[in-house]
């Protein structure tokens, strides 16, 4: 529920902040203390997001998956009810410590639950499962821009109400959960409880016969006894994790950098000067919500048949080409009567490669090239690397389309560029493959032959068989 109707929220929260300003002390607030207190409150969220990141190895390790998704729900109730309760309180203190709150919530969450899913998966189906979370990321965005028009909660008594539903996803999850098994991999390898790892594959499969999945665990377990927890520090220093830890960096950092937040703020005013009335951009920018979600839908089931490495390829090459038009259509759309037409189809293509590879299968991706000691850090940095890189876009943009203009999205061409460049000569295809499978891959990469050289991770295994 993060990205409501930003503009007319924006405007009737600022509001709220000078009227209790004005409640308190008598005095209308000035525009810079105004504008910074506004600011704050929209860079706690990514800011929350990195410390959420931070608390994942930790919390994984503690509770288990399941168990950090469970004390997860604190960080969205809490601030839900808080949010809500704003306007009636007068404090706009309560919704910038919220934003905060709900920040950590989405840092958490959206690390631990590809790790739970992908670790409870199928090879198979490992890819589909690992593309769900961006699936209902993207249906909970069309959701509150639905219930962001302005004829619905996005008005003067209704955005309380719209900033308190933050916590009916999470009431949900706190009641349904329970009843899930927790992560095979977790009970085999952390907690060394055989019987509990059957008992959830059992369950997850519907069939008894899991010996060969407990088997492909257990040489997992076998590989990697030696290493025990590895820390974000030792991620670092690890020879034999470095291709990994590189990609998973500039994957992160090539999703938010790539420009997709730039290209949802520019939305709105290229669908005005294409002639959008301004009560009607709220439904194009629905419509946009909609195929988003839509294009996720179709990258649930070609990803298991296309590969992960084709559609990263195929979705930054879309955005890349469209940041690149649209940089020519903005700058000739004074000159050029129909420019602005080929500005919405630029926003709209670059909204579908993003869909298709850069936003649902990096996470994906973390889960498949790290093996269960290293994967809470890898989570760690992934996920810091995402929220500072959101953090710094949201930050320095403004400035970057004050001084470059229609250029502005040139940078962001450039990063997509390269970041294309970069998967297309280093990541591999992890379709269908084991982890020792996928391990393997990057161990002769690496250039490790030998089981954790002081303490490293893996050396060549033989081939796996089994079927899962």
């Amino acid at each position: 529920m993060e990205q409501q109707d930003q503009s007319m929220k924006e405007g009737y929260m600022r509001q709220f902040y000078n009227e209790t300003y004005q409640d308190r002390t008598g005095e209308i607030m000035e525009d810079f203390p105004l504008t910074l207190l506004w600011s704050l409150t929209v860079s706690m969220f990514p800011f929350g997001g990195f410390i959420g990141s931070l608390l994942v190895g930790p919390l994984v390790n503690k509770f288990g998956r399941k168990g950090a998704l469970l004390f997860n729900n604190i960080f969205s109730i809490v601030p839900a009810i808080l949010m809500g309760c704003s306007k009636v309180a007068k404090s706009f203190e309560l919704i910038i410590i919220s934003r905060l709150l709900v920040g950590i919530c989405a840092g958490l969450s959206s690390n631990v639950v590809p790790m739970y899913l992908g670790e409870l998966a199928p090879k198979n189906l490992r890819g589909a499962l690992g593309v769900v979370p961006q699936l209902f990321i993207t249906v909970g965005i069309l959701v509150a821009q639905i219930f962001g028009l302005r004829n619905l909660l996005a008005n003067e008594d209704g955005w309380p109400i719209l900033l308190g539903l933050t916590g009916v996803p999470a009431a949900l999850q706190l009641a349904l959960l329970p009843f899930f098994p927790e992560s095979p991999r977790y009970l085999l390898i952390q907690k060394k409880d055989e019987a509990a790892a059957k008992k959830a594959l059992k369950t997850l499969r519907g069939w008894d016969s899991v010996d060969a999945e407990v088997a492909e665990i257990r040489q997992e377990d076998e590989a990697e006894k030696a290493a025990g927890f590895i820390s974000v520090l030792k991620l670092f220093r690890m020879r034999s994790l470095r291709w990994q830890l590189l990609s998973i960096i500039v994957l992160m950092g090539g999703q938010q950098l790539s420009g997709v937040n730039a290209i949802y703020y520019y939305a709105d005013q290229i669908y005005l000067s294409a002639g959008v009335k301004e009560e009607h951009v709220q439904y194009v920018t629905a419509g946009t919500g909609a195929v988003n979600v839509v294009m996720t839908f179709c990258a649930v089931f070609v990803v298991e048949l296309l590969g992960r490495r084709l559609l990263l390829l195929l979705g930054f090459s879309i955005c890349l080409t469209a940041c690149c038009v649209l940089t020519a259509a903005l700058a000739l759309q004074d000159t050029v009567s129909w420019m602005p037409y080929i500005s919405i189809v630029c926003v709209i293509s670059y909204v579908v490669g993003h869909a298709l590879g850069p936003s649902p299968i990096p996470a994906l991706l973390i889960t498949e090239i790290f093996l269960q000691s290293s994967r809470p850090s890898a989570f760690m940095v992934g996920g810091s690397v995402h929220w500072l890189s959101n953090f710094t876009v949201g930050l320095i943009f403004p400035f970057i389309q004050e001084g470059l203009g229609p250029y502005s999205f040139i940078v962001f061409a450039v990063i997509c560029l390269l970041t294309t460049i970069y998967i297309f000569l280093i990541v591999p295809e992890t379709k269908a493959k084991t982890f020792m499978e996928i391990n393997q891959i990057f161990t002769k990469m690496n250039k490790v032959s030998e089981v954790y050289p002081e303490k490293e991770e893996l050396k060549e295994l033989p081939p796996i068989t089994s079927e899962q």
